[in-house]
């Protein structure tokens, strides 16, 4: 669930901005296997949820099941005495979630391609402490089918980084501070530039907690610290519980 209370335009919050409440879960299916001597973790996520805008006393809103997404992981390097890993991800968003061109960016669905590459490295600090450094890139395909006269929207490629800083608490609790910025992403409406391109960062933090051996919940809060365009995450609260089969 995340609120967005401003909106910026080059860095200066808009007066009377539109405000956007989110609430979005996500179903995901991993099995781990091994291949040529490799972990590799092929997954499906399937988003579902409602989006909100509201605007000069007006309000747009959208619910249903998003596009999903199929990918994996593959642990090129994971050393499990030092717990130091390096690992590549790839996944596919496909263009099957609910959408409707009259609402034009307030939909579940994108009504496009999106691939989402991810390159993380893992490394111990301490006995207790440990650090990830991520890098990820996305590339959009085209929504020939935007807005009430089903114009072409073109977004160029995203760039993001992730920091986390973890700290084993206990054997089955783990607290993360992680720092987020994304950049890039200028999108385009019939070859017209939008002048939207992002340099936005965000902190989150996160404690994880094992209640058994198959069951884990993980709770999260964060926040936007400064953004260039678009809208500011006022909070965002991440619940997810996840069982091992």
């Amino acid at each position: 669930m995340t609120e967005h209370d401003k909106f910026y335009v080059d860095g200066v919050s808009i007066e009377d901005a539109p405000t956007l409440s989110t609430d979005i879960g996500l179903a995901r299916w991993i099995h781990y296997i091994e291949v040529g001597g490799f972990l590799i973790d092929p997954q499906v996520v399937i988003p579902f949820g409602s989006v909100k805008l509201n605007s000069g006393g007006s309000e747009l809103s959208a619910t249903g099941v998003g596009d999903p997404l199929v990918g994996a992981t593959i642990w090129l390097y994971n050393n499990t005495d030092t717990k130091a890993a390096f690992a590549v991800s790839a996944f596919v968003s496909i263009p099957l979630g609910s959408y409707d061109k009259e609402q034009g960016g307030i939909n579940i669905g994108e009504n496009r391609f999106k691939y989402v590459t991810q390159a993380a490295y893992i490394f111990p600090l301490s006995d207790s402490f440990s650090g990830e450094i991520i890098g990820e890139y996305t590339f959009f395909g085209d929504n020939d089918d935007f807005g009430g006269s089903g114009v072409t929207l073109q977004q160029d490629a995203q760039y993001g980084v992730q920091t986390h800083l973890n700290y084993q608490m206990y054997e089955a609790t783990m607290l993360s501070l992680s720092y987020y910025h994304d950049f890039g992403a200028e999108s385009k409406v019939e070859g017209v530039k939008q002048n939207d391109e992002l340099s936005n960062s965000r902190l989150q933090a996160t404690v994880q907690h094992f209640l058994a051996p198959d069951l884990q919940v993980q709770l999260q809060y964060g926040r936007s610290i400064s953004v260039e365009n678009g809208f500011f995450e006022d909070s965002r609260v991440n619940l997810r519980l996840v069982k091992v089969f």
